[in-house]
């Protein structure tokens, strides 16, 4: 198989899988064993979502990159599809392309991942868990606006915004919530007496009055 890149065989059809998968698609569609073909064209459709994980939440998406898969290869493929093959009078190439999903980031120096850290957060049942989850995703975004701002920020700021981004189903107090906490260690081990030994264990009140009996009774 001979997948030399070259741009004058033929035009892309679709850019945004490039030109090794519309030659990979232009192979398969003149194998004529169908077990190597069905083979080859699973492939093609796994790299084709690998290509696009963003967009593996839109709605009919593997729908969509099989008929993509048949739009790139001309209509001359033969495979086996799950859905309905489109016919070449049933497309219009203005409207083949994957869109890029369009959500609006209310704060953007926070990034996407923490809107969907809060969607998770509010969809859970356990209050308490919520609460808990909820103070990890402040602690998180305080460090995010850090980096972004380079400066020292209120946790006010950061609960408002929380609440913001939650649509108030995720509420923190000022008072009640340390957004440090996550950061400093936590002490485990009592504080030690002055002068006492690494190894020192309390003796019990009982064997202290045992001791002090055979002491007596040895004088």
């Amino acid at each position: 198989m001979n997948l030399s890149y070259n741009t004058e065989k033929s035009k892309l059809i679709l850019s945004e899988y490039g030109r090794n998968v519309q030659q990979l698609i232009e192979y398969a569609v003149v194998i004529e064993d169908d077990t190597k073909r069905e083979a080859l064209v699973k492939g093609i459709i796994n790299l084709m979502g690998q290509m696009n994980p963003a967009f593996r939440n839109v709605e009919d998406f593997k729908h969509k990159l099989w008929d993509h898969l048949f739009i790139i290869s001309d209509f001359k493929l033969k495979a086996k599809s799950p859905y309905p093959v489109p016919g070449r009078e049933e497309v219009q190439l203005k409207a083949i392309h994957i869109g890029y999903p369009k959500s609006k980031i209310k704060y953007k120096h926070y990034g996407k991942n923490v809107e969907t850290l809060i969607e998770k957060a509010c969809k859970m049942e356990d209050p308490e868990k919520k609460q808990g989850f909820a103070l990890c995703i402040a602690n998180y975004m305080k460090l995010v606006y850090k980096n972004w701002n380079e400066e020292n920020v209120n946790n006010e700021l950061i609960i408002n915004d929380l609440a913001t981004l939650s649509e108030s189903d995720l509420l923190l107090s000022v008072e009640d919530s340390n957004l440090d906490k996550l950061n400093k260690p936590s002490r485990l081990h009592s504080k030690k007496r002055p002068g006492q030994s690494k190894g020192y264990v309390k003796k019990s009140g009982r064997h202290s009055t045992n001791n002090r009996r055979r002491q007596k009774n040895r004088r």
